[in-house]
């Protein structure tokens, strides 16, 4: 006689917790992880095809070598030592390295500067000097490149013009050994200031005002606000800047090829043009490839160290 009412009371139970139950025991192309997928769908696709299958297609590549006597032949890592004992690859990973330690922290560090005085200083003119340094942003990189080999040309060069107006002698620019690599620094420099100021001005613009009208009120200094307020509240947006710009800076080719093609003295032959050079020029694809796989592990370092450097704690 005790069942019934158990039943009854287990029953009531048992019905509230069937539909919790059946939300989790349904088949998943019903819920919500179906349409999740179906949203995702189109980026993963296109992650695969462009991304993975690439990736893994030049790690394959990496260990294959191909000639017209033996045809493609597997052979481990001797791509990799060849590399490494080559000096026009070592010349290229050493020249790569010093560019990214000279152009990331310059791009940032300039791209901060402007960012702060478009938005927190009041200037005459402002909106039209803030135009004037995104404009190269909309200037393709080619177009940009024949400019300034115009402006570095060593004879009737608008650079050694201005030189010559105060007295001082020309210069070699893309012609030099010395001075070749700094000529390019200062082109991408010119092009990446505008574009990476965007993302700072519009992390800038959402710090709160009241934190600088606090620190006004605590006495903080112009220096101390940017120290203490706006460079911890830009940690995000500046995370993001340094990290992109650093992968943009590491796959540099189109100024390269145009202006020096590595030269002078292989001063300017950057990891990414070396490799088209290696893959089109010498028709190596296996060394190309496995070049391909080091510069990835490069970048892949130097971002590592930036995250472990910007990392916050909440």
């Amino acid at each position: 006689m005790s069942t019934a009412p158990a039943a009854t009371g287990s029953g009531g139970r048992a019905t509230a917790a069937r539909p919790r139950a059946a939300r989790y025991l349904r088949p998943w192309w019903r819920g919500r992880t179906a349409v999740a997928l179906a949203f995702l769908l189109p980026s993963l696709v296109a992650l695969t095809l462009l991304r993975l299958l690439p990736g893994a297609s030049a790690v394959w590549g990496s260990l294959h070598h191909t000639s017209l006597l033996s045809g493609e032949a597997f052979v481990g890592l001797a791509n990799y030592a060849d590399l490494f004992a080559n000096a026009d690859f070592r010349n290229a990973l050493g020249v790569t390295l010093l560019f990214t330690l000279v152009v990331n922290p310059l791009q940032v560090a300039v791209s901060v500067g402007l960012a702060v005085l478009y938005t927190r200083r009041r200037m005459a003119g402002g909106k039209v000097w803030r135009a004037l340094v995104i404009l190269p942003v909309a200037t393709p990189p080619a177009v940009s490149a024949v400019i300034w080999s115009v402006i570095f040309r060593p004879e009737g060069g608008l650079a050694n013009a201005l030189l010559a107006a105060v007295g001082l002698p020309p210069q070699g620019y893309l012609t030099s050994p010395d001075q070749a690599l700094a000529s390019i620094i200062v082109l991408l420099s010119w092009i990446g200031v505008g574009y990476w100021m965007l993302f700072l001005i519009a992390g800038i613009n959402d710090i709160p005002a009241e934190l600088y009208e606090a620190a006004e009120l605590d006495g903080a200094s112009p220096l101390r606000a940017f120290l203490h307020v706006t460079l911890p509240m830009l940690r995000r947006p500046l995370s993001f800047v340094l990290v992109a710009a650093t992968v943009s800076n590491l796959l540099v080719f189109a100024p390269v090829q145009i202006l020096t093609g590595g030269g002078p003295e292989g001063s300017t032959n950057l990891l990414m043009f070396d490799i088209y050079n290696r893959a089109y020029a010498l028709g190596d694809m296996g060394r190309a490839q496995a070049e391909v796989v080091v510069l990835v592990a490069v970048t892949i370092v130097i971002v590592a160290v930036q995250f472990r450097m910007l990392r916050s704690e909440d």
